[in-house]
């Protein structure tokens, strides 16, 4: 039986900010969570831009272009505000941030042809170059190997069958690691979304803004809220609030993303209290709304200390 996350995807909901120039490594190293001054070839990074209360504004994949550039993958719907926020902190750096998703075509890869674009198995946040397009390794799916390809706009389209834009979403989800978009843009610390354990925290590295209050969520034992999958019978979207049986009268969580599972319902990235994990129902969109089931995370998380 053929599994529903196998072939391409035209990924029209994501952008490109170019930051390019000799300081641009540094500036985002000064602005995101993760690590950009040593950056070394074949790596891509995972990162948030964060407010001064350490909530996401935005996330991005950043994979190294050529000399003195890199490049930010991020939510379409997100890109404008978070260029402009950006591009406020530039001043004196030697470093020029302009939106460039007209210049790349995006196309995510699941399956055999995720495997054939990365030459063999990756680590997630490797780099392989295919022709004129570099190919991402991400974190898999329900079992699948999966990539982004970023190629320059006009080169042919990446091999592979066909796959419907709703089974990437879902995939998305199923690997565990939400994008932020509009709906949810300020909601969370990083580690509510296990940023810290998938690569997108970086907890070595000098200020950005918010990190005093991201250490302290880690490093207090403060940590209240992750990020868990579930599944549910009707749809579901970002910024929908979750409630637990125990106290219908707040909610508990919040989706932070959400797609229609091929086998039927929605499957949800959902943070919320880890008491409220932890057993009982939950409900989506009101404390009566649709039962939410608990699924289990793709991967272990990084205990906090």
């Amino acid at each position: 039986m053929v599994h529903p996350l196998e072939g391409r995807c035209a990924l029209s909901h994501l952008g490109v900010i170019r930051a390019q120039g000799e300081d641009a490594a540094r500036f985002l190293h000064n602005q995101l969570t993760q690590d950009f001054a040593l950056l070394p070839p074949g790596q891509a990074r995972l990162a948030a831009f964060c407010s001064a209360k350490g909530r996401m504004l935005a996330s991005f994949v950043g994979v190294p272009s050529g000399p003195e550039q890199i490049l930010l993958v991020t939510s379409r719907d997100l890109l404008a505000p978070t260029l402009k926020r950006l591009s406020m902190f530039v001043l004196r750096s030697k470093a020029k941030l302009s939106d460039a998703s007209a210049d790349f075509s995006l196309f995510g890869l699941a399956g055999d042809a995720a495997v054939e674009a990365l030459q063999g198995p990756g680590e997630p946040w490797t780099v392989r170059q295919s022709g004129a397009a570099q190919v991402v390794s991400l974190y898999p799916a329900d079992g699948q190997p999966r990539a982004l390809w970023i190629a320059p706009a006009g080169e042919p389209a990446p091999p592979g069958a066909d796959l419907p834009f709703e089974t990437w979403q879902w995939g998305e989800v199923r690997s565990g690691i939400a994008t932020i978009t509009a709906p949810v843009t300020e909601a969370f610390v990083p580690q509510m979304l296990n940023y810290e354990s998938v690569g997108g925290v970086n907890f070595k590295k000098g200020c950005y803004p918010g990190q005093e209050i991201v250490a302290r969520s880690q490093f207090r034992g403060t940590l209240k809220r992750r990020g868990y999958v579930v599944h549910g019978p009707a749809p579901m979207q970002a910024g929908q609030e979750v409630f637990h049986e125990s106290d219908p009268s707040q909610p508990v969580g919040t989706v932070a993303e959400a797609a229609p599972a091929p086998q039927g319902g929605w499957d949800a990235i959902v943070s919320m209290q880890t008491t409220a994990a932890e057993g009982g129902r939950l409900n989506v969109g009101s404390p009566d709304g649709p039962i939410l089931d608990r699924l289990p995370l793709p991967y272990p998380l990084l205990a906090d200390v």
